[in-house]
């Protein structure tokens, strides 16, 4: 019988180790594992931002195309299951908890990140996966998820500041992070970057003689606009052109990548809920890049501020000033609250910034602002995004953590 609640309370209690940088501590633990990082091919996605989407929308084109897929993403939204996912469908809880209570009792000194990346090596391999996409966690070259072999196909979404207090302060540094997942010999896609970033990489590439493809390509770009795709905003045709560009690496048909690309699905991410006459749009922007990118989505639905609301909230280590400033013109009714998770920005900081009101809790917010606006936005967190779902579609929820 599973007892997945009391699992999931031991994982928890590694969350104070944090997300650790550095290899070693799980390359000793693969081995006593017998490297089950090493029994099918990978994709692996680093990147700022779009790499969850990229991620989804690769396991989509392969699974379209006949894969049995493994995917593995972080954080999550509702459940922790969702990390991990097996031919599209999240672990399922025995299977989840067997594994999981066998790497926390082995492995006492792996941390909360690395015991879920263990665990989901460990479930690929049960499944006998034939393709696993594995999203980095924080930067690359000292993630856990950067354990495994050359990748068949690596991957670099867009570069923003972001975590720079572990990855470095200028975009360069971080591209250098991110790119210490190219490995040797293997073959790397890129998306659209600047010419600083895009040098990064390239040099480091050139350090491991990697070959790089790029996603910028007009037949590339004529393709995916020709696809509805499955995840909204003209943004997501960026992280398309990845996904399609990994499946065209891998000998994928175009119509398999077209079918994925329309099928795919990623909660959160500019996704909208028709909730008793109310548009509710949930999107987990938790840095400036992110936030444009919402911005620009949202004024292409071409609402007047009066007709939109904005429940805001952002975790306070996060560059929240520049993530508000550019969506708190898009309404005209501003509600702040403070994240369920690790400390939050000040509702009262926020409400200096821009005028709004102070909510008690999301389900004060929620309930005002849907009186106030046929149009909600929630954005500023994805600990926010995830505890709003939960709320709005009466779904469990495990406890947040933002690693």
């Amino acid at each position: 019988m599973t007892d997945l609640p009391r699992t999931l309370e031991r994982l928890y209690g590694r969350v104070p180790l944090g997300m650790r940088l550095g290899l070693e501590p799980m390359q000793r633990a693969c081995e006593r594992f017998g490297h089950p990082e090493r029994g099918y091919e990978i994709v692996h996605v680093a990147g700022t931002n779009g790499k969850g989407s990229v991620c989804a929308m690769t396991e989509s084109i392969l699974r379209v195309a006949g894969d049995h897929t493994g995917l593995y993403t972080s954080p999550h939204l509702l459940q922790f299951a969702e990390r991990i996912q097996i031919s599209g469908e999240q672990i399922d809880d025995t299977r989840l908890d067997r594994i999981l209570d066998e790497v926390l009792t082995r492995e006492p000194d792996l941390s909360f990140f690395e015991v879920a990346t263990l665990t989901a090596f460990l479930a690929f391999r049960e499944a006998k996966c034939d393709r696993v996409i594995l999203e980095v966690g924080l930067g690359g070259r000292l993630d856990a998820t950067n354990v495994i072999p050359t990748p068949r196909v690596a991957a670099i979404t867009k570069i923003a500041l972001d975590h720079t207090d572990r990855l470095g302060t200028t975009l360069s540094e971080i591209a250098r992070e991110k790119a210490g997942i190219i490995k040797s010999g293997g073959r790397v896609v890129v998306g659209e970057m600047c010419s600083e970033v895009r040098g990064v990489i390239e040099r480091v590439a050139g350090e491991h003689g990697a070959t790089l493809a790029s996603s910028v390509r007009e037949d590339a770009t004529e393709d995916i606009a020709s696809v509805t795709l499955g995840l909204a905003g003209q943004h997501q045709r960026l992280n398309a052109a990845i996904a399609w560009t990994i499946g065209e690496e891998l000998g994928v048909s175009r119509v398999a990548r077209r079918g994925g690309l329309t099928h795919v699905s990623w909660p959160g991410r500019c996704e909208q809920l028709e909730i008793d006459r109310v548009t509710f749009i949930l999107d987990g922007a938790h840095n400036p890049d992110g936030a444009e990118a919402l911005a620009t989505f949202v004024d292409a639905l071409h609402k007047p501020p009066s007709q939109c609301a904005l429940i805001f909230g952002a975790l306070a280590d996060k560059a929240w000033p520049e993530i508000l400033d550019a969506l708190a013109p898009l309404s005209g009714h501003r509600f702040f609250v403070a994240p369920q998770g690790r400390a939050a920005a000040n509702p009262n900081e926020l409400a200096a910034r821009w005028p709004g009101t102070i909510t008690h809790d999301l389900t004060e917010a929620l309930t005002m602002a849907r009186t106030r606006a046929p149009y909600v936005l929630v954005s500023g967190s994805l600990h926010l995004v995830g505890q709003a779902r939960s709320e709005l579609l009466g779904l469990p929820r495990d406890p947040p953590v933002a690693l």
